[in-house]
């Protein structure tokens, strides 16, 4: 098929387009296939940031009188350090968390729904002011989630 001059450089133009959008699209794909490959951990910013986050976190419920109390007989050394584990080891990291279970942990300590959740705010709340991603954050919030259920069973 023969074209015109003047819509041979059109059709030239529209060739050129449709490649780049191509190009474009597959590199988006690479990106995305890049990101899903990185583990939550590396994505959190390694042990280096999780340490932060879990410092960051204390300062939070030493200033929150609702929830302070309940580590009032509590090593917090050790504490912060089970804790950084167990968020090292649910975001893939190279840590075990070798604590106690999440129901024999917190038993019979009075904990309310309204409890927790300022819990987890106070842990998302720490991990923006590290710079930590929402997709990053929400997806460790995630994978947290389901210990609602044991750390509230023995209540």
């Amino acid at each position: 098929m023969s074209f015109p001059h003047k819509y041979k450089r059109t059709h030239r133009g529209l060739i050129t387009v449709t490649f780049a959008t191509i190009a474009i699209t597959l590199a988006g794909c690479t990106h995305q296939s890049a990101t899903q490959s990185t583990t939550l951990y590396e994505r959190l910013g390694g042990q280096g940031t999780i340490d932060t986050v879990v410092e960051n976190l204390l300062y939070r419920i030493a200033d929150d009188p609702e929830v302070v109390v309940f580590f009032a007989n509590t090593n917090i050394d050790l504490f912060a350090e089970s804790l950084a584990s167990q968020l090292c080891d649910v975001s893939d990291g190279p840590c075990h968390y070798e604590g106690p279970p999440m129901d024999r942990a917190h038993q019979h300590m009075g904990l309310t729904d309204a409890h927790f959740n300022r819990l987890v705010e106070h842990l998302d709340a720490a991990m923006q002011a590290e710079g930590i991603a929402l997709g990053a954050r929400n997806e460790l919030l995630g994978r947290l989630a389901p210990m609602y259920t044991d750390v509230m069973r023995l209540q």
